[in-house]
């Protein structure tokens, strides 16, 4: 039998060593080789939705260099819509915001690669964008061109104004497909996102044509309860109206269908991290940050960098977490257990969940999740969790690590000099504090 004690709203994830295994690590079989691990890094909508300019931007990507996200792998940073005029040019081409980019898309792009961040940028597979502005169908090569002669390395392809080409995964697909056939044939090597709520079920066919796809309506800053504009339930994995506003717990109950379609090169996208936007407790940040990270979702942050708390900033630089983020296997975990427990909160839930995956060397994650008002004992038979396991292996010591423990997070002192700028990431005897470690410490 495996034990636990959960406190109320707080994940509990540890790590045990199970089967020794001379386990090699699975090779990207994505149609580009890009997005070998999940792809990590930064978007403007959560936080600044249309209403972003240049200043912005460089605040932000400034704040990934010295803060230290760079180099635990944030990346990308990705202009999320209103990145253009609101006309095409009379042959066809995108022209760049003149009012949010005075110095030019150009100059900004050199700035972010010669800082060593990527360039994301963002359209629609429909006639406009979310915002209204132009969108590539019809335009894909066009676009691409485009995108590629400013220096792109990654695009977010949403799904708005479609023009009624969905309804089958093939109508789907055929339409996403052109777009990853015009960044193929460009000058630049694109990670390719799309961004199609779960609409046709992109993860039944998106592997052969993108590097992630999204399962879901949009995030929200809210852990429990979702808003009357997400209209499914946390069952229903294949929805037909996805919306938007769809809380954590809700697009959990979503993903734990399909998570067997993870593969490296092709990821399942929950959408954006929330962590920093104030909508959650501490502990429910820590939920999502690790369940996104377990499922092996992208973790692209949506938040305002520049306002992170001391406790945003040991979340999102947790290294044990990192580690499972990108751990080189690239299996994602499973939901095993789900248990009804009393009493219900005022919205109805009270429930604690038990998810597990295999991890590179034979390690296995395991997570308890308390969506319950008290503190549950949990008590469930290893076959629940693990699935077949012999005699042998279960009457073995297992080694455990907490990975919230706090000698495995950055400290609120470190922390907080990092945030008020009084740390130098700079030197070589302080970056190695934030960097991401294979293993959680012995």
């Amino acid at each position: 039998m495996l034990n636990m004690r959960t406190n109320s709203g707080v994940l509990a994830c540890l790590t045990l060593p199970l089967i020794a295994s001379s386990q090699s690590i699975t090779p990207s079989i994505s149609y580009n080789g890009n997005a070998n691990t999940p792809q990590m890094g930064w978007d403007t909508y959560n936080a600044y939705g249309l209403d972003y300019n240049e200043t912005i931007v460089r605040t932000n990507a400034q704040r990934l260099t010295n803060l230290g996200f760079r180099d635990l792998g944030y990346r990308v940073v990705i202009f999320d819509d209103a990145m253009t005029e609101r006309q095409r040019a009379e042959n066809g081409s995108l022209v760049a915001n003149a009012e949010k980019f005075p110095s030019g898309l150009a100059t900004l792009v050199d700035e972010l690669h010669s800082d060593g961040l990527l360039f994301g940028v963002y359209s629609s597979a429909g006639k406009y964008t979310c915002g209204k502005y132009p969108g590539s169908l019809g335009y894909e090569k066009t676009d691409a061109d485009w995108w590629s002669s400013l220096g792109a390395d990654y695009l977010k392809y949403d799904n708005c104004y479609n023009e009624g080409l969905s309804g089958t995964p093939k109508l789907s697909q055929d339409r996403y497909a052109v777009m990853s056939n015009a960044l193929n044939t460009s000058n630049s090597n694109f990670t390719y996102s799309l961004c199609n709520w779960g609409d046709d079920k992109p993860w039944e066919w998106a592997s052969t044509i993108a590097n992630s796809a999204r399962i879901s309506g949009d995030i929200y800053d809210s852990f429990l309860v979702p808003s009357t504009s997400c209209p499914c339930g946390p069952d229903e994995y294949y929805c037909e109206l996805p919306g938007y506003g769809c809380s954590v717990l809700n697009i959990l109950g979503k993903a734990s269908y399909i998570t067997s379609k993870n593969q490296p090169g092709y990821w399942n996208d929950l959408d954006m991290l929330e962590v920093g936007n104030g909508g959650m407790t501490t502990a429910e940040y820590r939920t999502h940050m690790t369940m996104w990270a377990a499922i092996k979702s992208p973790l692209i942050m949506g938040n305002k960098l520049d306002q992170l708390s001391v406790a945003d900033y040991q979340i999102l630089t947790n290294p044990a977490i990192l580690a499972l983020s990108q751990d080189p296997v690239g299996s994602a975990a499973q939901r095993r257990v789900v248990k009804q427990v009393e009493p219900k909160d005022e919205y109805g839930f009270g429930e604690v969940q038990i998810w597990s995956g295999q991890l590179y060397g034979g390690d296995y994650v395991v997570i308890f999740l308390n969506a319950a008002n008290d503190t549950q004992d949990v008590e469930v038979p290893l076959w629940q969790v693990f699935g077949l396991i012999t005699a042998t292996q279960a009457e073995e010591d297992w080694a455990t690590y907490d990975l919230w423990a706090e000698n495995v997070t950055i400290s609120a002192g470190v922390a907080s000099m990092v945030l008020n700028g009084t740390m130098d990431l700079s030197s070589s005897s302080t970056n190695g504090t934030l960097q991401a470690t294979t293993t959680p410490p012995r």
